[in-house]
């Protein structure tokens, strides 16, 4: 996985520093919280960095791989953005060689390189990264350094408690509300909108089949079928992609203002009998209640009969997965489908979702992908 660490440092420090180093467990992009967390008494200098950096027609941009400052996503562009503040960036060894880019062209950016991962981290006064550092980066962590990024709050609180009695300034950037104001700093809709696209190509790959529909003079192959299971940012970006490459897409969504959304990608949207409107204020999904859930699973099991690929998306803010495709769904599923699992990290939408793990069962492939955004740089 690769992290990005990025050093703002407060005035009193000296000259500011920017730190990246390659390593780390993963933690999925999780949506639902408002608010943020924030550790710390003296933090007007990240403030006013991050101020500047976001303010008029620039945003914070997270990516798996680099953090973006700026609509244009060139690293090289970054990097200047990051030095016109005044910052020094330090980068580990070999950081982005898994993307093709090499040290020397970082160097010749005026970015430090340095030999692992603890130099840097001791090097940088403020860290950011997609998901929460490794248990032995952690450790390493000092007082009055700042930690920014998606640090999944709900799922690492002990970690976080943690370093808040170690005076580590943390600020979860997922629990940013989604209100106007704060729109330009959406990184949970900016990552799901990717993951939704990858989980698509993935499955597809992993598939036997050809997507879209074949007519040749021998005969003719019917397009795949495709359930997108959450209809969020992340389902209907699969939604669209699937549309695209051929494939006949199909979704479910407990909120029923997805369904004009779905159909406005093609998609046919797949209506629980009697459902009410299962959405917050925030736009998030509710936990439904047995009656819906009953409702739902009839619905599905017949449905899944006919279906090729499945893409899992559904979460709950705060709360485990729920369990969607149960075991006897997949039993009735044709050998040969595939289904991939984006709420794999937070327990997974199957009855046999696996962490990193591809689980075959009864001819059924089930992705449960760790961090599929290290797959795009």
């Amino acid at each position: 996985q690769m992290c990005i660490r990025d050093s703002i440092e407060a005035a009193s420090y000296g000259k500011p520093s920017i730190g990246g180093i390659y390593g780390g467990e993963g933690d999925a992009i999780k949506s639902g919280q408002t608010g943020y967390l924030c550790n710390g008494n003296d933090l007007n200098a990240i403030y006013d960095t991050l101020l500047k950096t976001l303010a008029n027609d620039h945003y914070l941009e997270l990516g798996a791989n680099a953090l973006e400052f700026s609509k244009d996503f060139s690293w090289d562009k970054i990097i200047k953005k990051y030095k016109s503040l005044g910052m020094e960036i330090c980068l580990s060894k070999d950081y982005a060689i898994h993307l093709g880019i090499l040290d020397d062209e970082y160097k010749k950016e005026g970015v430090t390189i340095l030999d692992n991962d603890e130099k840097v981290i001791m090097r940088s006064d403020a860290i950011l990264q997609m998901n929460m550092l490794s248990e032995e980066n952690l450790n390493k962590l000092k007082k009055d350094q700042f930690l920014i990024g998606v640090l999944n709050a709900y799922l690492n609180e002990n970690k976080l408690k943690e370093l808040n009695s170690k005076k580590v300034n943390c600020f979860s950037l997922e629990l940013l509300p989604r209100i106007t104001r704060a729109q330009s700093m959406d990184i949970l809709s900016s990552q799901a909108n990717l993951a939704g696209y990858k989980a698509v190509v993935d499955s597809f790959a992993y598939f036997k089949k050809a997507i879209p529909m074949m007519m040749t003079a021998a005969g003719t192959i019917s397009a795949a079928k495709v359930l997108v299971v959450g209809a969020g940012v992340a389902g209907l970006q699969a939604i669209a992609t699937a549309k695209r490459m051929g494939a006949i897409v199909f979704a479910t969504d407990v909120r029923l203002a997805s369904k004009e959304q779905v159909e406005s990608l093609g998609g046919k949207f797949l209506t629980v009998q009697g459902s009410e409107n299962l959405e917050t204020e925030g736009g998030y999904a509710k936990e439904t209640s047995e009656e819906f859930k009953k409702k739902q699973e009839d619905l599905l099991k017949e449905t899944l009969k006919k279906i090729d690929i499945v893409i899992c998306t559904a979460l709950i803010p705060g709360k485990k997965a729920p369990i969607i495709i149960k075991d006897e769904m997949i039993k009735d599923m044709q050998p040969g489908s595939v289904i991939y699992d984006l709420a794999a990290i937070q327990g997974g939408n199957t009855a046999y979702t696996k962490v990193g793990e591809i689980i075959d069962k009864n001819g059924v492939k089930i992705m449960g992908e760790k961090n599929i955004l290290n797959k795009l740089p």
